[in-house]
C-alpha cells in the first residue's frame, strides 16, 4: 500500500536539499507543523534522528543519500488510522530531482506501509502529504 505526491518547486535542487533535510526543522511548513519537538540526541541530518510532529506523529530518518538528495524516514507512531498498532512498516520518502530548464526542483514524496485498511491510511496521509508540498511551493514562491 502506498501514497505518492509531487510537486515543482521554484528554486535550485542544492537550495531546496538545504532546507529540508534538517529533520528537526520543518519552519517551512509553518501552518502544517505546528509543533516538533526533537527526541534524543541525534542531529537532524543524522540517520537516527527522532522527532515527534504536532504532538502526534513520531518519526525516526531512517536513511539519508545527500548526493541523490533523498530520505527515508519511519511513523513509528501516530493517531488513529497510522496508530502502531494499525500500520506496520511505514516508510515515507522524499526525493528531490533537479528540473534544468528554470533551475527549479521536482519534489516527490511517497510512502509505503501495511495495513488492513490501505484507503484509511491513504484518506488520512494524502492531505497532509498534499499540505505539506503545498507549504513548501508557498516557501519557494
Amino acid at each position: 500500500m502506498s501514497c505518492y505526491h509531487s510537486a515543482i518547486l521554484n528554486a535550485p535542487v542544492e537550495t531546496v536539499w538545504t532546507t529540508i533535510s534538517n529533520f528537526h526543522d520543518m519552519n517551512w511548513a509553518p501552518e502544517v507543523i505546528t509543533s516538533l519537538e526533537v527526541k534524543g540526541d541525534v542531529a537532524g541530518d543524522e540517520v537516527g534522528a527522532v522527532r515527534l510532529l504536532n504532538g502526534l506523529f513520531l518519526e525516526t530518518l531512517r536513511e539519508v543519500d545527500e548526493p541523490n538528495y533523498s530520505f527515508t524516514y519511519s511513523i513509528d507512531d501516530g493517531p488513529d488510522v497510522i496508530a502502531k498498532e494499525v500500520v506496520a512498516n511505514y516508510l515515507g520518502t522524499v526525493v528531490l530531482t533537479p528540473v534544468t530548464i528554470g533551475d527549479q526542483t521536482l519534489i516527490e514524496w511517497s510512502s509505503v506501509y501495511d495495513s488492513d485498511d490501505e484507503n484509511a491510511v491513504a484518506e488520512f496521509c494524502n492531505p497532509i502529504y498534499v499540505a505539506l508540498l503545498t507549504a513548501m511551493q508557498q516557501h519557494f514562491a
